[in-house]
């Protein structure tokens, strides 16, 4: 009887000790099935990811990128400004890239790079020590400009009309896609009183196009990029001014076409403050020059009494937004006026301007300076 059950017992452990074994060698494989599924699928995402590194950031984007390349920087740091600045996707795959291609020698310097470029011309670029894509335009924006006036030096330039610039820089459900863009662009800008929505945001500068038709929008952009990177580094100043940027932007317009040297600019700026300061109105001429729309050798005093919300003959405060595009020079003056004494000045036409704290004072230079 006991041997019965021993050999019965001794049964029932071969066949569970086989069941544990099939079962482990199933787990087994599904283990290494898993593994080596998710190897594969490790393998092709990670031939699919550098095979699309080595590919151009952007293929159909040929804005002009400035970067510069420090003396003494490694490969590992030429790669970092590379990525960093979009022109790669991945600095490591680039570095991998350099290496396996055995290239050396790059230079130091300042390039435009756009994102259109592939991996070969920018080592090609590195190695000379220039830019390999060189600008089909190049159109300088100068200061103290208005949209109407930026369009027709587009349209001389550039293959576009006048008409299209200006619609497009007024088109209302563009405007909103560049403010969800540009913070610079606050709400200010959709005053319906308003000429143009981005007078004065478009920055006064030489920019680059490498495109034989570059479309509107690249350039509204181009010069709204300036704007902001301008306009940011003062961000600070001028909240601690207790101005909005659009206030800020418009001051900066109003003292561009006021005065030409930072010494003036400042001091007419602080001029400005202080009749701010105690009510007086800005009385400046090419806020009425705005106003009317044209250009005048002498402003008139009939033409100080148009209505607009520009006129500062009229209206009390800054008028409602820029008059013209603006330097960085004028907008720091805006933001940090010369404290002084002086409420008046006075351009002779000879460049020179007199400062008055009276009234009296400002109407005798007046009487003496002005024909």
């Amino acid at each position: 009887m006991s041997n019965r059950k021993d050999k019965g017992s001794f049964k029932d452990n071969l066949i569970a000790r086989g069941e544990e074994a099939r079962t482990v060698r199933k787990v087994v494989a599904i283990v290494i099935s898993c593994l080596l599924i998710i190897l594969i699928i490790g393998g092709i995402s990670g031939f699919l990811y550098v095979k699309s590194a080595l590919k151009p950031v952007d293929p159909g984007n040929e804005k002009g990128v400035q970067i510069e390349i420090p003396m003494g920087s490694s490969t590992s740091n030429i790669a970092d400004i590379l990525e960093k600045n979009d022109i790669i996707k991945n600095g490591l795959i680039f570095r991998f890239y350099i290496k396996f291609k055995n290239e050396s020698g790059f230079q130091a310097g300042k390039y435009t790079f756009t994102k259109s470029m592939t991996y070969d011309q920018i080592i090609e670029s590195l190695k000379n020590g220039r830019i390999i894509k060189e600008p089909v335009y190049r159109v300088t924006i100068p200061e103290g400009l208005t949209i109407e006036e930026i369009a027709a030096i587009y349209a001389k330039k550039l293959p576009m009309k006048e008409k299209d610039f200006i619609d497009k820089a007024s088109d209302p459900e563009y405007i909103k896609q560049l403010m969800q863009k540009y913070p610079i662009l606050t709400e200010d800008i959709l005053n319906p009183e308003l000429r143009y929505s981005l007078e004065g945001y478009l920055f006064a500068a030489t920019y680059d196009f490498y495109e034989e038709n570059p479309p509107i929008e690249l350039i509204i952009e181009n010069m709204l990029d300036k704007s902001q990177e301008v306009v940011g580094k003062y961000l600070n100043a001028i909240d601690e001014k207790d101005l909005s940027i659009h206030e800020a932007v418009t001051m900066a317009s109003v003292v561009e076409k006021e005065a030409v040297t930072e010494d003036q600019r400042k001091k007419i700026s602080g001029i400005f403050y202080n009749r701010l300061k105690v009510g007086m109105r800005l009385q400046t001429d090419p806020t009425v020059l705005y106003a009317i729309g044209g250009h005048k050798a002498k402003v008139l005093i009939s033409d100080t009494k148009v209505e607009s919300p520009f006129n500062t003959y009229r209206i009390n405060g800054l008028p409602i937004g820029p008059i013209s595009n603006f330097s960085e020079n004028a907008l720091e003056a805006a933001i940090n006026p010369e404290e002084t004494d002086y409420y008046y000045f006075l351009h002779d036409g000879q460049g020179n301007i007199y400062y008055s704290k009276t009234l009296e004072e400002h109407n005798a230079y007046k009487a003496e300076y002005i024909k």
